[in-house]
């Protein structure tokens, strides 16, 4: 599982929608599980699950009826959408709200529904831009390990997050970037290490790299 972290306006979500097809790269090409993705765009997504920053939902649907559509979109036939979404929903909590109408969803809820429907038809690939906003703790630990057990499984997840100590616990590999241009990669421990600052937490390594390490001089200057 590879983190994706960097200032806001750096260049992540970019990236994720670059990747998913929806904006066109200046150059170079990107493949999705062999499938070319400018040329390809609709096949290319059949292998991926992607959770926007802000998803969009078709509010005067229940949820029920939103992720049955959302099935039929991936080719799911009527039994296995029955089967995925009951488990995904059961799994968070959800189970209960299934017929009721998304315009009255918190915005938990809403990010759980996102989520299952990136699920639900077993991607290869899964982008998630901030996946755990808004989750209560239990549907996060939920969350976080079904992410573990797909990257165990091979499942190739791409992970963005302004919470540092969440990519530090579940990312193997993170990658930094500043200006829409990669500034480091590694491990975490690779990248505290080659920031000089090994002992250190991401949060003090990810200041330094990105310069934005004068915070406390920030703050002071507001209490005058």
């Amino acid at each position: 599982m590879r983190g994706l972290l960097g200032p806001n306006g750096s260049g992540k979500s970019t990236t994720m929608k670059i990747i998913m097809g929806m904006l066109k790269p200046d150059s170079g090409n990107i493949n999705v599980c062999g499938v070319d993705v400018r040329s390809k765009p609709v096949e290319a997504r059949m292998h991926i699950g992607y959770v926007p920053e802000t998803p969009f939902l078709y509010e005067y649907l229940s949820a029920a009826e939103y992720l049955d559509l959302v099935g039929v979109a991936y080719g799911l036939d009527g039994i296995e959408r029955r089967n995925r979404t009951g488990e995904l929903l059961k799994a968070l909590q959800m189970d209960n709200h299934v017929n009721e109408v998304m315009s009255g969803f918190s915005q938990g809820m809403r990010q759980k529904i996102a989520l299952i429907s990136a699920l639900m038809h077993k991607p290869e690939v899964l982008i998630l831009d901030e996946p755990l906003n808004g989750l209560d703790p239990r549907s996060a630990r939920i969350v976080k390990e079904i992410l573990h057990r797909l990257a165990d499984e091979g499942v190739s997840i791409l992970f963005s997050t302004h919470v540092l100590e969440i990519a530090d616990a579940i990312c193997n590999k993170i990658t930094i970037i500043a200006d829409g241009s990669t500034i480091a990669e590694g491990t975490s421990k690779q990248i505290k290490a080659m920031s000089g600052l090994k002992d250190s937490s991401l949060e003090d390594v990810f200041l330094k790299l990105t310069g934005s390490e004068d915070t406390a001089k920030i703050v002071e200057a507001l209490r005058l």
